[in-house]
């Protein structure tokens, strides 16, 4: 499971939440509407839903995470709760979830979790890496990880990214009518120029180098950088190849 530091996510991956708010203009909450936050992070889209006047609750997997949110909004109820496990006993208005759903990959019990938790009628609406996201950097990390250990990293790649084909049809398959499906292309600049890759490696691909110490993976960073930069590095910064799908389904 992938390591998370929290105060770095807060101060480098900023970019996640900030995409986020076009996700809760989908969302479309309403005062007095009870709304469930699928992989809420630290937090931050929690709050903003809060400020529509819903009842927010957020839950994620990552203790560090949780911790950070409880820190930064006291008056937010967050549990350390996992997507492909949670049970939850209260029914919601909505599930919302944003740049979480790709990191579960039993996509089938997830779904099956986020229509329980929704009352007849509510919605789940959700952002997600689809096909190909941030293909170039997997390419980059397989290929350096293959060429300097002989390690396949397939077998230790995190993400589950689907077509909308794919995962409209699980949607379908327990009750779901998809009411929005978009796929799209969202170039993504990253942090702080040069480091940016190793700030992004370092907050989101920790699975790929598990078992290696500090100085071997700045090895394998430096490789990685020097593989993809002709890629994703342009005017002096670098640029995630990132695809994404927005889905909006009502039970």
């Amino acid at each position: 499971m992938n390591s998370w530091n929290a105060n770095l996510y807060d101060d480098k991956q900023h970019f996640v939440s900030n995409f986020g708010k076009e996700l809760i203009e989908l969302l479309n909450p309403q005062a007095g509407e009870k709304i469930l936050d699928l992989g809420c992070g630290t937090g931050d889209l929690a709050n903003d839903i809060f400020q529509f006047g819903s009842e927010i609750v957020g839950v994620d997997s990552s203790q560090e995470m949780i911790q950070q949110a409880r820190s930064k909004y006291p008056f937010i109820s967050f549990l350390i709760q996992d997507g492909e496990t949670f049970i939850t006993h209260d029914k919601y208005d909505a599930v919302f979830s944003n740049a979480a759903i790709h990191w579960m990959k039993q996509t089938s019990k997830v779904v099956e979790n986020i229509s329980h938790a929704i009352k007849p009628g509510g919605r789940f609406v959700a952002e997600f890496g689809g096909k190909y996201n941030v293909e170039t950097i997997i390419k980059g990390i397989s290929s350096v990880l293959y060429g300097e250990f002989g390690i396949d990293a397939s077998s230790r790649n995190p993400w589950y990214f689907p077509s909308v084909g794919e995962y409209t049809t699980v949607l379908e398959e327990h009750g779901f009518k998809v009411r929005y499906a978009q796929y799209y292309d969202r170039p993504t600049l990253l942090v702080d120029q040069e480091k940016g890759l190793n700030h992004w490696l370092d907050s989101f691909a920790t699975d790929f180098f598990v078992g290696f110490n500090e100085e071997q993976q700045l090895h394998l960073y430096r490789l990685i950088n020097e593989k993809i930069k002709p890629q994703l590095f342009h005017q002096g910064s670098w640029v995630a190849d990132y695809k994404r799908i927005r889905i909006i389904a009502e039970k």
